[in-house]
């Protein structure tokens, strides 16, 4: 019984990663992103798991602008993705406009939190 499901899960990992392979390379690019800022922000979780949170306010901030600008570009990589018809309208060059400008916002945001 386990050897199957470690089949079947060998089998799903294959065919998800041929069906990645097939992703265009601006999305590529934009997952990359996105597991960076992920990545960023569990660094620092971990560091201040370790280490304390003394300026917690500082702390906040730091995970608060990774996650924040992940879901951004998660929004982009929505926008942007050619086989979703919801945004077929909407120019990858608008679409990354909104990007920059919310992460500007997002990041004013953040700067203000500091204090």
């Amino acid at each position: 019984m386990a050897r199957s499901s470690s089949k079947d899960a060998q089998d799903l990992f294959r065919a998800l990663w041929s069906a990645y392979a097939a992703t265009p390379t601006n999305l590529k690019i934009i997952d990359l992103y996105v597991l960076f800022a992920v990545f960023t922000a569990l660094i620092q979780v971990v560091y201040m798991a370790l280490v304390g949170s003394f300026p917690f306010n500082s702390f906040l901030s730091g995970v608060l602008s990774c996650v924040g600008t992940a879901v951004l570009a998660v929004c982009l990589r929505i926008q942007v993705n050619k086989e979703n018809k919801e945004f077929k309208d909407l120019a990858p060059e608008r679409a990354f406009a909104d990007f920059v400008l919310c992460n500007l916002v997002l990041h004013l945001v953040i700067m203000n939190f500091l204090g």
